[in-house]
């Protein structure tokens, strides 16, 4: 399936220069969401994961149901202040100014194999983050897996020795 039928691509947003890849039209479509998730499933099925986590907020809405489809838990990655447990922060730097991510202090044991999920893979920046933060809890990441890859920004360079699946990937 070409799921890039499903993308709407917004020019000049959230700033000009930027093509925004607009993955609500794909997960507004039942039939195609579902499709989404079973074929990464199906890139990552050969890898031993033990939870996946996702980054807010669009790594909830692919991680949760791909975790769902594996039977593995699912741990939130969440932007500083968010969570209510006691937490670990990294913080990072944006194309605009800087942000920290955080997540609850037990959500991954440790040598526990965990997958990234997201919808987007661009610079890296969050992901690397995200990578981060999981090695401090002692998990192991296995991969990270996106719907979309931005490849002309190489974000995989961020991602040193991970193996990356995604769905599909624009210039």
């Amino acid at each position: 399936m070409d799921f890039k039928e499903y993308i709407r691509v917004i020019p000049d947003f959230p700033q000009e220069g930027i093509s925004f890849k607009d993955i609500t039209t794909l997960l507004k479509n039942g039939e195609v969401y579902r499709k989404a998730i079973e074929e990464l499933k199906t890139l990552v099925s050969d890898l031993k994961i033990d939870v996946i986590a996702g980054p807010e907020a669009r790594g909830f809405v692919v991680g949760a149901p791909l975790a769902y489809a594996l039977g593995v838990g699912f741990a939130p990655i969440r932007k500083s202040g968010k969570l209510p447990y006691e937490t670990i922060e990294v913080g990072y730097d944006l194309e605009y100014g800087k942000d920290r991510l955080a997540m609850h202090t037990d959500a991954i044991e440790k040598g526990q194999n965990v997958l990234i999920a997201d919808d987007l893979l661009a610079t890296g920046g969050t992901i690397a983050t995200s990578v981060n933060l999981i090695r401090q809890l002692g998990g192991n990441v296995v991969g990270a897996a996106f719907m979309i890859e931005l490849a002309d920004l190489n974000g995989r360079s961020k991602l040193d020795g991970i193996d990356v699946f995604t769905l599909m990937q624009y210039e």
